[in-house]
C-alpha cells in the first residue's frame, strides 16, 4: 500500500511537469514567493519600528479582551498541517497555492505600508507558542491590515477542491477571524478586508493567461 501511494505521488508529479510550461511557472511561482519571503521579515520589522495611528473600533470596545492565543494557533497549525498533506499530492493545487500566496503577500506588504496602524490599546500580544519554544522572540504588533492568519486561511478554503476540507479551512477562518478580534490583536476592518484581497489574489493567480 506504502509502496503504491508512492508511486501515485510520483505519478502525479510527474504528469504535471510534462507540461513545460508548468515547469516553467512552477519554478517561476516559487521563486516569487521565496523573494517576498526573504523580503517580508525586514519590512515587517521597518513596520513595527514605524509609528503610525490607532482609532476606537466600534466593535472592539463592545468587550474586553480575551487571551484565546493557544485555540488560534492551534486552529491555525492544524489547517496548516492538513493542507500541505492535502496539496503535495496535488501539483496543480500546489501550484496555485503557492502563486496566490506569493500575490496576497504583496498585497499585505503594500496594504501595510500606505496604511500605518498603531495595535489597539486594549491588545493582547499574539504570542506564537511554537516560536516562543525556540527562545524570545520579537512579537510583531504592527502587521495589522488585513490580518495574515485570516487570510491565509480563507485561502485554503478557495484553493481546496474537497468539499469536506472545504468546510474545515472556511471554519477555521471564522474561528480564528473572530478569536483575533476577541483577543483586540486586530481591528475588526482588518478581519473583514482580509477575505476581498483573497478574492482578488485568487483571481490574479487563477488568469487564463497565467495558469493555461
Amino acid at each position: 500500500m506504502r509502496n503504491l501511494t508512492l508511486m501515485s505521488f510520483k505519478q502525479e508529479w510527474k504528469k504535471h511537469f510534462a507540461v513545460t510550461r508548468r515547469r516553467y511557472l512552477f519554478a517561476a511561482s516559487l521563486f516569487f514567493l521565496i523573494v517576498v519571503l526573504i523580503i517580508l521579515p525586514f519590512f515587517l520589522q521597518f513596520v513595527e519600528n514605524r509609528e503610525g495611528f490607532s482609532f476606537e473600533d466600534p466593535m472592539l470596545v463592545l468587550f474586553d479582551p480575551l487571551d484565546v492565543t493557544w485555540a488560534t494557533f492551534a486552529i491555525i497549525y492544524g489547517a496548516l498541517m492538513l493542507a500541505v498533506l492535502y496539496f503535495i499530492r496535488r501539483p496543480n493545487l500546489l501550484q496555485k497555492a503557492v502563486l496566490t500566496y506569493a500575490i496576497l503577500a504583496s498585497s499585505r506588504m503594500i496594504a501595510m505600508y500606505l496604511l500605518p496602524l498603531n495595535p489597539p490599546l486594549t491588545m493582547i500580544p499574539l504570542e506564537d507558542p511554537f516560536v516562543q519554544f525556540f527562545g524570545p522572540g520579537e512579537v510583531l504588533t504592527k502587521d495589522l491590515f488585513f490580518s495574515g492568519h485570516t487570510s491565509t486561511l480563507f485561502m485554503l478554503y478557495l484553493i481546496a477542491e474537497k468539499k469536506l476540507l472545504k468546510s474545515v479551512f472556511l471554519i477555521s477562518t471564522l474561528l480564528v477571524g473572530t478569536f483575533v478580534i476577541l483577543q483586540h490583536v486586530h481591528y475588526s476592518i482588518d478581519v473583514f478586508a482580509a477575505p476581498f484581497f483573497v478574492i482578488a489574489a485568487y483571481k490574479i493567480a487563477d488568469l487564463p493567461l497565467i495558469t493555461r
